[in-house]
């Protein structure tokens, strides 16, 4: 039966028997993987889009083959669809490597029909009225951009007919994949089993870290947890992997559009005379006749699930057991290492303890951002949280960038007082949270007048010297520390403060101590610079 004999065909192949002059070797998958992933540099939100990851991962994997004598190809079937094919290495081949190619023609219902082209398939009609299912034999003269059929009655367009109608096809075609395979050509001087290590870049992977900072009820310290996620947007799972992350930014070449991309042939239904049959969208089954996959077509994609793990229970500073990714340095890049083996599932994202430290000192600091020398309406102080990253103040280890969760224990019960992001922060650098305004520190910044002196025109051609104030309100029962950035403008400086004023990046800064229920009062004098002289126009030289 010819079926059979088809379906004999494949098993050989599969089997390694060659069905061409030079032998193909299939790796249908790795027996160990390892996934590093580097996260996208350009993504300052802590939040990434699943359906589009813009971070790359470097995965190497461990194959055993049966290696022939003499030339042969090696299919490595299951890497990861954003594979980068430029970037592979192939070590462990006696005879290694000749050429690489990524089969860059993935299964669809649009290309089994593209590949199939001039051959037989068979149809399946479904009477409406009586349920009877009929099969016949047909060649696809024309498709996937309206499908034509050569059946015993002559040409015909598929689904046409006014019936539900099927393609079944007794073998994939070759040149189609339903695994995103990297094949490779060696020569090997005596039949042997070789352990074969395959590493590349991929694309299609990102990672983030996400912290939860919960304050003690001494208003002294906090518990520091942090969670490491790792996104896989790929179609690929890589089971019980050796999973990394690299914090930093490494310098990458950008490959551009060079690398093909999967091509998948959408399907587009078309009847004759126009409009004669239904135009209601429908669900293409595409089968493959002796198989347990089916292929689900709506419009011309194929649809994947993957599994989702829960979102992290952030009212805790630690919701589970955990077992932390360990750091290490890597030049001046920072690897973190999850010491036991994950799942890095297709679509999907993977959540693992970064880090998990108690008691952690830090102070409540209250500040603000003025411009110097001008006249503002009363506004609150913000509010930051600042730690030391040292290990005598209980951290000392690098912090990659991320958003923070901080709560504060409210009435026996632990409550969300802010997110704000974080950036990368190195062993020794402060780190401060921003968790909102305080209405109970105002800040007032108005000009002072001196006797007789009248407001001074902003365009007077001969500016003079202007006073300012600057006045801090405390409603608190508690005296607090303010600091204030006074931004200066180009053509003036400060002079003469009543306070000794320091710098903090790059603007002058003053430390105020204001008492509880009580105000601290600044007063500065803004002195115009004498303007700069313009260069001379450069003319045409008339010697």
């Amino acid at each position: 039966m010819r079926r059979g004999g088809l379906a004999l065909a494949l098993l050989l192949l599969a089997a390694g028997v060659p069905a061409a002059a030079q032998p193909l070797v299939v790796s249908p998958g790795p027996e160990a993987a390892s996934v590093t992933v580097y996260r996208n540099p350009d993504r300052r939100d802590s939040e990434f889009d699943l359906d589009w990851l813009e971070g790359y991962a470097l995965i190497t994997e461990t194959r055993t083959l049966r290696l022939p004598a003499g030339e042969s190809v090696i299919r490595f079937e299951g890497v990861a669809g954003g594979i980068v094919p430029v970037s592979a290495i192939v070590s462990g081949l006696p005879g290694g490597v000749g050429e690489k190619t990524r089969d860059a023609r993935l299964i669809s219902p649009g290309t089994l029909v593209d590949a199939a082209l001039g051959r037989r398939v068979h149809i399946r009609r479904t009477n409406r009225r009586t349920g009877k299912v009929t099969e016949a034999d047909a060649v696809i003269r024309s498709g996937p951009n309206g499908i034509v059929l050569q059946t015993a009655e002559g040409f015909e367009a598929l689904r046409c007919t006014g019936v539900p109608e099927t393609l079944l096809y007794d073998q994939i075609p070759e040149g189609l994949s339903d695994k995103p395979t990297l094949a490779v050509s060696t020569t090997t001087r005596a039949a042997t089993t070789a352990t074969v290590r395959l590493s590349y870049l991929a694309t299609g992977f990102d990672w983030q870290a996400s912290y939860v900072a919960n304050l003690a009820p001494d208003g002294k310290t906090l518990d520091l947890f942090a969670w490491l996620t790792l996104a896989n947007s790929n179609d690929e799972s890589f089971v019980d992997a050796h999973a990394n992350a690299i914090a930093g930014e490494p310098n990458k070449v950008e490959e551009g559009d060079s690398e093909p991309a999967p091509v998948s042939s959408e399907i587009s239904l078309r009847c004759w005379p126009q409009g004669t049959t239904s135009d209601i969208p429908y669900t293409v089954p595409v089968q493959s006749v002796g198989g347990e996959e089916y292929y689900e077509q709506g419009g011309a994609d194929i649809v994947v699930t993957g599994s989702r793990i829960r979102n992290p229970n952030l009212s805790s500073s630690s919701p589970v057991t955990v077992i932390s990714a360990e750091q290490e340095d890597l030049g001046d890049l920072k690897l973190y290492r999850i010491p036991i083996p994950v799942t890095v599932a297709a679509h999907a994202q993977k959540q693992v303890a970064l880090l998990s430290r108690s008691k952690v000192p830090y102070e409540r600091i209250y500040g603000a951002t003025l411009r110097a020398g001008g006249e503002d309406e009363p506004t609150p102080a913000g509010i930051l949280l600042r730690v030391w990253n040292t290990r005598e103040k209980g951290l000392g280890l690098p912090l990659p960038e991320g958003n923070v969760a901080v709560f504060e224990p409210a009435g026996g019960t632990m409550m969300l007082a802010a997110e704000t992001p974080m950036r990368d922060r190195a062993v020794g650098e402060k780190v401060e949270f921003e968790v909102g305004e305080s209405p109970d520190v105002q800040i007032l910044q108005r000009r002072v007048l001196k006797k007789d002196e009248k407001e001074q025109d902003e365009d007077d051609d001969h500016p003079r010297p202007r006073v300012y104030e600057v006045e801090i309100s405390n409603a608190r029962a508690l005296p607090i520390t303010l600091e204030l950035s006074l931004v200066n403008y180009a053509n003036a400086k400060i002079v003469k403060p009543s306070h000794k004023l320091g710098l903090k990046d790059g603007s002058r800064m003053w430390l105020a101590r204001v008492p509880a229920n009580g105000r601290a009062t600044l007063r500065y004098t803004m002195k115009p610079l004498p303007p700069k002289p313009e260069p001379p126009d450069e003319g045409d030289d008339d010697g």
